[in-house]
């Protein structure tokens, strides 16, 4: 058998190889089915190829299907983009397993907003006048609505999108200045994390003072669980710095500090994306009057053991 008789009896599947390939190539709209044809015909590709190579290595025909066996074997074997692997490694392997490594700052900073919250909460409640030294001014002056029984918690449904979008840049900037305040050897991320626990407390406190708390954690519980929990990230991570300053054991203190950025990093970056859960949540769902209360409840403890089982669990099995 000559090329030329080679070419010809072969041709067909030659063909039928090259247009499942250009088919893969427009968004992958392969159906299984060709998927399996187009290995089976690679296979089939390579043995012609092998034969030509022997019977008639310099014609042109063995040209042809040394770049069609090429152009195969690239689309069949193709691996992922090694951005995309990177990011899937981050977030189901490093950002988990980076949280654990960090849990006595998390847990740190989660207390640093926890007690002057309950602190606050008790005075309030039961001295509400103590909210006049205890909270701020823009925060005081909502005190008679309060003693109304109101709250300002209501959103206009048209005005939802430009609210979430809003609540979403001033949750990541408030979480980046916790983050950012590690450089101060800490100092200004604890004044983040308290000043956030006294204004979280006291407010809770007055509205239970006057028969309207349970009213304004059904607002915030929907949002409020993965929302804390990404300022206590972002706090720790703040705190991680600081003590890299302060302790750097038997590092430099830039080598120790390095380090503990490296860290801090990977943790402020994975605070991103919950804070645009939260966002979305709080835009959305959480001012809707037409949502019942169970509900914004489940969606505050659903998301939060959504967000802790993925954080304590993830990654477990692989190194980082």
């Amino acid at each position: 058998m000559n090329a030329e008789q080679f070419y010809r009896s072969r041709q067909a599947d030659w063909q039928q190889l090259t247009a499942l390939l250009d088919k893969s190539q427009q968004m992958n709209r392969l159906s299984p089915a060709e998927v399996q044809q187009m290995g089976l015909l690679y296979r089939s590709v390579t043995s012609d190829l092998a034969l030509a190579q022997r019977e008639f290595p310099r014609h042109q025909v063995t040209t042809f299907l040394n770049q069609l066996v090429a152009r195969g074997h690239a689309t069949i074997y193709q691996s992922e983009p090694l951005a995309v692997r990177r990011l899937k490694h981050y977030f189901w392997v490093g950002l988990p397993a980076t949280f654990r490594e960090a849990l006595p700052f998390f847990l740190t900073a989660a207390l640093l907003v926890i007690i002057p919250a309950v602190i606050a909460g008790f005075l309030t409640n039961w001295e509400p006048d103590a909210s006049t030294w205890l909270l701020p001014a823009n925060v005081q002056e909502l005190r008679p609505l309060i003693e109304d029984q109101e709250l300002w918690t209501n959103i206009p449904v048209e005005e939802r999108p430009y609210t979430s979008a809003f609540i979403m840049s001033n949750n990541i900037q408030v979480s980046f200045m916790a983050f950012g305040g590690g450089i101060t050897a800490g100092l200004f991320s604890l004044y983040i994390l308290i000043f956030n626990g006294l204004l979280l407390g006291g407010i809770t406190g007055l509205t239970a003072h006057y028969d309207v708390g349970f009213e304004l954690w059904t607002f915030v519980i929907g949002h409020g669980v993965i929302e804390l929990s990404a300022i206590f990230i972002a706090g720790g991570s703040g705190l991680m710095l600081g003590w890299a300053i302060l302790q750097p054991g038997l590092l430099k203190r830039g080598d120790a500090l390095m380090l503990a950025g490296r860290k801090a990093v990977k943790l402020i970056i994975g605070c991103v994306p919950i804070l645009i859960v939260a966002g979305l949540i709080e835009g959305f769902i959480s001012p809707n009057e037409n949502i019942p209360w169970p509900v914004k409840w489940s969606v505050g403890i659903v998301t939060g053991i959504l967000l802790y089982s993925y954080l304590l669990l993830a990654g477990r099995q692989q190194k980082s």
